[in-house]
């Protein structure tokens, strides 16, 4: 009888251990805050100078900035005596609403600092950097080939929870490349492949051929308007839970020495990420549910020749800029003397943001940036 007693106890204390574990283990795939989604934007070169302060006066002309615009209109759409206005002019969104919603880093004119620290300050380098948390000096050229390297994506596309949720949708075709399509096996939209597959609605062979048959300026590099219907697309019917999204005409357009269409190409991309958010927002998979992360892979020389490069020899070419918009973001707006943020920071952070340590598997990654997490995701990073 007494041993029949202990038999029944010994299983109930077991069901009880057993149903604590279950409820532990629940607990700690609950994510760390709001955010069940995150999309990483990057636009290609775009300088904090312009971010920061807007249309440069003295590039505003067809002598340094290669200007076809007629001059009064470029002024009239993109100068404002004031530098707070001209950026606004420039990036209304990231001004209107991602600055007063969450926080950007990087206006140096402030004392907020954002570094690569790659040491190349060019594309793949940069992208290596900020997808897996740390610089590899052995990619040290655009056409290094297929990444050694897993990124954040990956990684994340590994784990049950996100197995087949990660996508790429990008302008430059050497992102198939940087995040290892054959290996990583991610969903990639990269360059002038034709967006849509199988059986398509007219409006979808109408884009096909437009990727087809269109002049290209670049034959690595597809027009940013080209990719944001298939883009837009793609998040309504598959609901991806992390997105990268690369555009990348302000870069072309700056090595072509046209500014007036690098500014054109720059407040583009601000209506795109505006359009993008707005989409998102209005789908219950998304709604309040979801973080932006806004940033650059380099930056650019100054002054009235260095604008159009970039790199070891254009001097300011390592400073970049951070921006982030989301529920478990505080309100901080535009920093000023802050810590210095890196673009190495960035893989960890996106992980953060889901609740998830890359650290832990990734020593070589660089932490995540804390301010932009609450304290529950910042405590849920340091978690193996």
């Amino acid at each position: 009888m007494r041993s029949a007693w202990i038999r029944t106890a010994g299983m109930a204390l077991l069901f009880l251990s057993a149903a604590a574990g279950a409820m532990a283990q629940n607990e700690a795939r609950k994510p760390a805050g709001k955010t069940r989604n995150v999309v990483l934007i990057v636009a290609d070169g775009l300088r904090w100078e312009e971010i920061f302060t807007g249309a440069d006066a003295s590039l505003l002309n067809s002598k340094y900035g290669g200007v076809w615009d007629k001059p009064d209109d470029l002024r009239k759409d993109f100068w404002r005596e004031d530098a707070a206005e001209r950026r606004a002019a420039l990036f209304p969104f990231l001004w209107g609403t991602v600055a007063k919603q969450g926080q950007i880093f990087g206006n140096q004119n402030k004392g907020s600092v954002g570094k690569v620290t790659n040491g190349m300050a060019f594309s793949y380098p940069g992208y290596n950097e900020m997808l897996t948390g740390f610089p590899d000096p052995k990619i040290n050229s655009n056409e290094f080939g297929k990444n050694p390297n897993m990124t954040v994506f990956e990684w994340l596309n590994k784990s049950p929870e996100f197995h087949g949720q990660a996508a790429v949708f990008a302008t430059w075709s050497t992102f198939k490349d940087i995040f290892n399509q054959q290996r990583s096996q991610l969903a990639i939209q990269a360059g002038w492949d034709e967006p849509y597959r199988g059986a398509v609605t007219p409006r979808e062979e109408m884009l096909n051929q437009l990727y087809r048959e269109t002049i290209k300026l670049d034959s690595d590099d597809v027009y940013v308007s080209f990719l944001q219907p298939p883009l837009l697309d793609f998040v309504k019917a598959r609901h991806p839970r992390v997105l990268f999204v690369g555009y990348g005409e302000t870069d072309n357009w700056a090595h072509s020495g046209r500014y007036d269409l690098v500014l054109r190409s720059a407040h583009e991309f601000d209506a795109y990420v505006q359009q993008l958010w707005e989409t998102m927002q209005a789908m219950p998979e998304y709604r309040d549910q979801t973080t932006f992360l806004i940033t650059t892979d380099h930056g650019r020389g100054s002054g009235l020749v260095e604008w159009k490069d970039h790199g070891e020899k254009q001097k300011g070419s390592e400073n970049i800029w951070i921006a982030v918009l989301g529920p478990d973001t505080k309100a901080l707006g535009e920093r000023t003397r802050t810590s210095p943020v890196t673009q190495a920071q960035i893989a960890a952070t996106l992980a953060a943001l889901l609740g998830k340590n890359y650290h832990n598997d990734v020593p070589a990654a660089a932490p995540p940036i804390e301010d932009v997490l609450t304290k529950h995701a910042a405590a849920a990073a340091q978690q193996p």
